[in-house]
């Protein structure tokens, strides 16, 4: 095997112009005229709109290359391409090659006949634009879809979010995305590769089938190498004489299981599928596979029970409360997703307790380099291909086809990932069919289509490539085509009648669905990212530039409504961003606790969503760069696996502990009623035992005798629960809004000092701080709390990575703090 990277400069010209020019591979159209200068950065103010005609535009790349004679000397070449976006006719040395119409899929062609032997060799790419292409289609049947997307979309297979979203810019690339290369080979190759399990009692074995593209009759060898998590080397060969498929079988011993973050640990194992010729010499290689796998078994389990049908992820026999969020494309530019970002990312989230993502199904089936920090960090990832929001032209052959062959070689990519838990066949398009404003009438033949794809040819598709990993057709769906999709006995739920519905926070508390895998409420991001795209003179909430950054209709009239409703109008624009990111963390923690205490009924916990595309006002916990919002603090509360909560209905307060241990949880609970300034008027101290991977009530409690008209707006009930001398949990609660409270200067003191490397500051409230913020001016340090409830009189210490080339007393200077008492 011999294989020539074309990745690197390349050249490229809007069709109708003559003039070349230089173009990074795999990069994209924006982004290779941002490098030159041709076009401002469509991410700052208004700039999104002055670069619409780029998508509009034809494109063509052009490189030259020479063949190395290595690679001449292999029986056969191929020009691969592992993602062309999306309209692509190729053409090498004058042939022309062929022509793509699908980013999600790998082509190749053998070209072998075509090169230059002795020469240079030059290979061009046309690209039409997309934005034509779905125009021309839309206006002959205009298909139902988002209104905050360009009309047209499902007709072609491109990542729908590029054309636009309620949280994202309309901004399609165009270009070579992924990488691109020449690969030789003689002999033979290696087809395909499926790698399984077989686990019995506490012994597994790997199962590995390979298929073999051979041009030769000679014997040939297939070598399997597994390399175990402590380095240990497993070796089996196999000598094959004809095209049958082989399969060989490898028991592990002491095998170490793979585990969700919060469960275990995950440990990971290599294998390497090698094709050689009939003696076993290195030099005699053909062609090598790699792979990385972790040991474990995982379904979707679904049984009868009191409420309905569980819908419960079961790993390696353990039932997994997921805890986790709904992952978006991480850049409207993919190529510009840098590993560092990536895994920052992902991190982030396991730093946060979450155990899973959902990939949503309007971007694109995410890159080998995500999953290999997914199966590293413990994340499951809930696989949804790529359909959302709209209708497909599902009920035409050629369109059908296409898809097909996509399916096909994600499965087969993907199935042996130790994070890949479920397929999901598409993003709210049974929900579309049967409650949103599409005319129907016009529709029938599709719907007719919708059901026959999702509910019978895709999962068919899915069994015969991956028996190993379980099907839903829709998110949400009740599994039953049409009938409840939104339903809380059966199934998944998306429930957005807090955003979408301006229902409060309160109405989370009437929702019992069996695993909500979409429900979320936006905030701004913080003011470092806004400086990126907005001058000072735009910061006002409804200002053009502002609202340039604001996707979702009447997003930020729904936002100031909420907050109004919690919270007193801000004095300035700074503390305005401040209560709307405390305003999401707030509500989004409202529902979360209050599912955590049914996890019996509830079996998982989806927030939307982790992250964004480009810095804009979203419902992300995670803003474009990185940075962590309050609803990512609150997050690491809300998920720790050791969760005290209080079900507040006056004059009773309940208080529960969550535990996803597997094991019972001993400890202390303290709780107190208290004024404002930190006098008790009554308090208790009870010991804890939490049952495993359950909720418990610890007490309820009743303060009638305590609260009166005239003091409510005073107190505040603090429940804390202890392990020996360690704060484990803390939770409070006040009884009225926070608005109407009779907060005070809480004057909050603080002693910062650094040791090794960490910075830690030391605070004491002299009266209730809710929701304390602390941050360093000038970096982007991650905390170990924030946005925090500060009781009067408690110490409270939180540290973070003193940031390179500081020094205590510069940190001292930058240091800034700040609550609700700040914000008005």
């Amino acid at each position: 095997m011999n294989i020539q990277p074309l990745s690197g400069i390349w050249q490229f010209r809007q069709v109708g112009t003559n003039e070349w020019s230089p173009a990074k591979v795999p990069g994209c159209v924006h982004t290779n005229l941002m490098a030159l200068g041709s076009i401002p950065d469509p991410f700052v103010a208004d700039n999104e709109k002055r670069v619409k005609w780029v998508a509009e535009a034809d494109w063509i790349y052009q490189h030259s290359f020479s063949c190395s004679s290595e690679l001449l000397a292999e029986e056969k070449i191929f020009l691969v391409c592992d993602g062309l976006d999306t309209l692509a006719s190729l053409v090498l040395n004058g042939h022309e090659l062929g022509h793509t119409d699908n980013m999600f899929r790998r082509n190749e062609w053998e070209i072998k006949p075509l090169l230059n032997s002795a020469g240079e060799n030059v290979l061009t790419i046309t690209f039409a634009s997309p934005v034509k292409f779905i125009a021309e289609k839309n206006a002959i049947r205009e298909m139902p879809g988002p209104y905050h997307s360009m009309g047209g979309g499902p007709y072609i297979r491109k990542a729908p979010y590029q054309f636009g979203w309620d949280w994202g810019p309309q901004l399609p690339p165009i270009g070579i995305w992924k990488d691109i290369r020449l690969e030789g080979y003689s002999r033979g190759r290696i087809a395909e590769v499926h790698l399984r399990q077989q686990h019995d009692s506490h012994q597994v074995a790997i199962e590995v089938r390979v298929a073999v593209q051979r041009w030769v009759v000679a014997p040939l060898k297939i070598s399997l190498h597994i390399t175990t998590p402590a380095g240990e080397i497993l070796d089996k060969e196999t000598t094959i004489l004809s095209e049958e498929d082989v399969m060989m079988k490898v028991p592990i011993s002491n095998p170490q299981l793979w585990w969700p973050n919060g469960y275990g640990d995950h440990p990971l194992y290599q294998v390497e599928v090698l094709l050689k010729g009939s003696d076993s010499a290195s030099e005699d290689l053909l062609d090598l596979r790699s792979y990385q796998i972790g040991l474990r078994t995982i379904e979707l389990r679904q049984q009868e029970d009191e409420w309905g049908r569980s819908f419960v992820f079961v790993v390696n026999q353990i039932p997994i409360l997921a805890k986790g969020s709904n992952w978006a494309p991480a850049e409207s530019f993919p190529t510009r997703i840098s590993d560092e970002y990536l895994e920052g990312l992902i991190r982030s989230a396991a730093e946060t307790h979450q155990n899973m993502l959902r990939v949503w199904g309007g971007g694109f089936y995410e890159e080998e380099r995500f999953f290999d920090l997914c199966d590293r960090y413990g994340i499951l990832v809930w696989q949804e291909f790529i359909f959302s929001c709209s209708a497909y032209p599902l009920n035409d052959p050629e369109f059908l086809e296409n898809v097909h062959v996509e399916a096909i070689q994600n499965i087969h990519r993907l199935r042996h990932r130790a994070s890949l838990a479920l397929w999901c066949g598409n993003n709210e398009m049974e929900w579309g069919w049967v409650d949103w404003n599409w005319d129907r009438s016009q529709l029938q033949d599709l719907k007719v289509a919708y059901d026959q794809f999702f509910h019978h040819t895709l999962p068919e598709w899915c069994q015969a490539a991956d028996p190993d990993h379980s099907y839903w057709p829709s998110s949400p769906s009740s599994d039953t085509p049409f009938v409840d999709p939104n339903g809380q006995r059966q199934g998944d739920a998306h429930y957005w009648d807090v955003w979408h519905g301006g229902k409060p926070f309160t109405s989370y508390r009437q929702q019992y669905p069996r695993f909500m895998s979409e429900f979320g409420f936006q905030a701004l991001p913080p003011l470092a990212t806004i400086r990126t795209y907005a001058d000072k003179a735009d910061w006002n909430m409804t200002s053009y530039i502002m609202e340039q950054h604001q996707k979702n209709a009447s997003g930020n009239s729904m936002m100031v409504r909420q907050m109004l409703d919690m919270f007193r109008l801000p004095k300035d624009f700074e503390s305005l961003v401040y209560l709307s990111l405390v305003l999401q963390a707030e509500g989004i923690r409202y529902g979360v606790e209050h599912w955590r205490r049914h996890p019996d009924r509830v079996a998982g916990i989806l927030y939307w969503q982790l992250n964004d595309c480009w810095p804009v006002a979203s419902w992300s916990s995670l803003d474009y760069f990185g940075r962590w919002k309050a609803l990512h603090y609150a997050a690491r509360r809300f998920y720790a696996p050791i969760m005290l909560s209080i079900e507040d209905k006056p004059p009773e307060q309940a208080v529960f502990v969550s535990n996803d241990w597997l094991d019972p949880w001993e400890g202390n609970l303290k709780w107190s009623l208290e004024k404002l300034d930190g006098e008790i008027l009554t308090s208790g101290e009870a010991p804890v035992r939490a049952a495993p991977q359950a909720a418990t009530q610890l007490c309820k409690l009743n303060f009638s005798d305590h609260i009166t008209d005239d003091n409510l707006r005073s107190l505040v009930f603090i429940a804390e629960l202890w392990q020996t001398e360690r704060l484990v949990s803390r939770q409070s609660k006040c009884f009225a809004p926070i608005k109407h409270l009779s907060l005070t200067d809480p004057a909050i003191s603080v002693n910062l000092h650094s040791k090794d490397g960490e910075l830690i500051a030391e605070m004491i409230s002299h009266s209730l701080a809710l929701l304390v913020e602390v941050s360093l001016q000038g970096s982007d340090v991650v905390f170990s709390d924030n946005y925090f409830n500060l009781p009067t009189g408690r110490k409270v210490q939180v540290s973070c990575p003193m940031p390179a080339g500081w020094t205590l007393s510069h940190a001292q200077k930058e240091l800034h703090i700040r609550s609700i008492y700040d914000s008005y």
